[in-house]
């Protein structure tokens, strides 16, 4: 009988191989979604510079500063490059926003708001917005994330009216088709006169104007129109 083979000793390169093997996939892991996260961005920042069809993957290569073969080993064109800036872009960051009121409208405003300050401040925001609104340029017309936010808007609409809080009779639907396109529209005129500088100012003279026709005398009097800063900040 032949003799049992002895085991690694603990340490030795046979012991540790499996685990090795592991941290090495888990750093080769991480080092490919930071490259896809430096690529969204550079895109981004290029996207909202230049717009899509004058934007180029050679310019968004050398802002990225990576490799031809990394980048297009995560995007294989520049449209599919752009799609992932408009779902990320946007969809990422609603879903990591946390509402601090109960109440559905007050909810809103300060979603209006908080979308105001990600325009102003995160690049990834700022490119997926304007490929959204160039959506023409892309072989199908994007339109899921003009119906996300209608979607979401009209969400917390529902909630508003569950809660009492809406007049009676209103159409859910074009409520919020009427708060999406209006938010749209400020944002454009804000970036064309003043670089987006005065966007949360109009984000307050929009609310003032629109939420007198939604909600009732003794809810209006409950939320507050303007800007809510957490404590701390």
């Amino acid at each position: 009988m032949r003799p049992a083979r002895p085991s690694a000793p603990i340490g030795s390169a046979a012991a540790e191989g499996p685990e090795l093997s592991r941290e090495a996939a888990m750093a080769r892991q991480a080092r490919a979604l930071a490259t896809r996260q430096a690529v969204l961005l550079a895109a981004a920042e290029v996207f909202d510079e230049r717009g899509y069809a004058a934007a180029t993957m050679a310019e968004i290569l050398d802002r990225a500063g990576v490799t031809k073969g990394a980048l297009y080993f995560h995007f294989r064109s520049k449209e599919e490059l752009a799609l992932a800036v408009i779902n990320e872009g946007q969809g990422a960051w609603l879903a990591t926003w946390e509402p601090s009121s109960e109440s559905a409208m007050q909810t809103m405003i300060d979603l209006g708001y908080a979308f105001a300050h990600a325009l102003l401040d995160d690049p990834l925001v700022r490119g997926s917005i304007r490929l959204t609104i160039e959506h023409g340029s892309f072989t199908q017309p994007q339109i899921s994330a003009y119906q996300g936010w209608a979607d979401v808007v009209r969400e917390l609409l529902e909630r508003a009216e569950g809660a009492g809080e809406l007049h009676p009779g209103i159409d859910l639907t074009a409520a919020a088709e009427v708060i999406t396109g209006a938010v749209t529209g400020i944002q454009l005129s804000s970036q064309v006169l003043t670089a987006r500088q005065d966007l949360v100012q109009r984000m307050a003279h929009l609310w003032t104007l629109l939420l007198p026709g939604l909600v009732r005398p003794h809810a209006l009097t409950r939320l507050s129109v303007a800007e809510h800063v957490p404590a701390g900040l």
